[in-house]
């Protein structure tokens, strides 16, 4: 699976829930959106961040990747948790600009 460093950097840091290594990753105007709400910048991306590591419990595991164009990646996690269903699988569609995530998209696959 062949990923940015950008991305596998910032995954792993998210998954640690380690807040400020995972925000190095953003560029300072990124945007997120994430179950039908968008984020805009690092104030509201950090915010929704500290949400998201605490509201459930669950383990992620990178089930597939690939490359969409020159700046955009999708990688593909099976979730398992304590979160409404138990299970899912999300596409994180990821658009880079000079080694930072400008976009990235969260959503089911």
């Amino acid at each position: 699976m062949n990923l940015p460093a950008t991305i596998t950097n910032y995954l792993a840091a998210h998954t640690a829930r380690d807040l400020d290594a995972a925000m190095e990753w953003y560029a300072a105007d990124a945007v997120v959106t994430d179950d039908g709400t968008t984020y805009r910048g690092r104030d509201e991306i950090r915010a929704w961040l500290g949400r998201a590591a605490s509201e459930y419990t669950y383990t992620t595991e990178l089930v597939a990747a690939r490359q969409v164009d020159d700046t955009t990646y999708v990688a593909t996690h099976h979730l398992e948790g304590n979160f409404p269903g138990g299970t899912v699988d999300l596409d994180f569609t990821f658009s880079l600009d000079e080694d930072l995530i400008t976009r990235l998209v969260i959503a089911p696959e």
